[in-house]
């Protein structure tokens, strides 16, 4: 019987986010206004009141994301504890910040220099994204590989037949063809700003590097399942390197939440803005308990 926390990624921001925590704790106020000094931009204001163009620009959207869901695990630390943690993406950083391995602050400015990275690197390097849904996870990445001109990789195995692929705009087109032919149920591009967890992004792996070799990385107080590996890792040069990797490589979420499951985990809390990761679990496994802390009525309705 053990608690996993499973911290949400890019794609789970809405206008409105972390506003009624604001309002109504004092810890809320405190953590908003220290990022939004870190960040140097109006981070309330565009949580808060939107645009949502504005929201959805990757070096807004990830500091949004990763303070909205610290402060969700500040909240609810007195009520509930994990035994293991995991994030999508951008979310692994919550999750290390949560085991100990990271302080707020030092991730805070990771994510921020990650979000810019990524950024320019899109606009760079332009690119695109696709969901493709009732394939095997073995079939699209032959489709990939079927695909000769051009980059083009699976980017997010989010739970069996949903799987993301990554890479420039003309061999996504591609893939997403063959997949169709292939019998998938469901093929559809993707609105974002650049080709994640493929090789488009290696322009913002180097300068990651610097920036993670910079801070200081300590053991996991708690289990945390990596992205590249979908296995815990317990050694800092370890973790630094995975997060490294994280940038290019698919993200490997069914299998973390299949051998979170393994080693235990009977219930899954999702920790942070939106309910994605509450619906991809429901389809990765079953016979565990699934909810998710969000806006400040589902820490005050949680009684364990």
């Amino acid at each position: 019987m053990k608690v996993a926390f499973i911290f949400p990624g890019q794609a789970s921001q809405y206008v409105g986010m972390g506003k009624d925590l604001y309002e109504n704790s004092q810890i809320a106020r405190e953590i908003f206004d220290e990022a939004e000094e870190i960040l140097g931009f109006e981070l309330k204001r565009i949580c808060f009141e939107g645009p949502e163009e504005e929201l959805k620009r990757t070096k807004v959207t990830q500091p949004a994301i990763f303070v909205h869901s610290y402060i969700v695990s500040k909240l609810i630390n007195g009520k509930l504890k994990a035994d293991m943690t995991a994030g999508h993406s951008l979310g692994e950083y919550s999750a290390l910040v949560y085991a100990g391995v990271l302080s707020f602050e030092d991730a805070l400015k990771i994510v921020k220099l990650r979000g810019e990275l990524m950024q320019k690197a899109g606009e760079e390097n332009p690119g695109t994204m696709a969901a493709i849904v009732g394939l095997e996870d073995v079939k699209v990445r032959e489709i990939c590989e079927e695909v000769k001109d051009g980059v083009v990789q699976p980017a997010n195995f989010n739970a069996p037949g949903q799987i993301v692929i990554s890479g420039e705009v003309e061999a996504v087109k591609k893939a997403m063809e063959l997949a169709q032919k292939a019998g998938a149920k469901m093929v559809k591009e993707l609105v974002v700003s650049g080709a994640f967890h493929s090789p488009l992004m290696e322009s913002a792996k180097e300068k990651l590097k610097e920036a993670l070799d910079e801070v200081k990385f300590h053991k996991p107080s708690i289990p945390v399942y990596f992205n590249v590996t979908a296995k815990p890792a317990f050694e800092p040069e370890e973790i630094k390197n995975l997060l490294y990797l994280q940038i290019t490589s698919p993200v490997l979420w069914s299998q973390i939440i299949i051998n979170m499951a393994s080693d235990g985990a009977t219930k899954f809390y999702e920790i942070g803005p939106g309910k994605v990761l509450q619906g991809l679990v429901k389809r990765i496994i079953s016979n565990v308990e699934i909810a998710g802390f969000d806006k400040l009525n589902d820490i005050e309705n949680f009684n364990g």
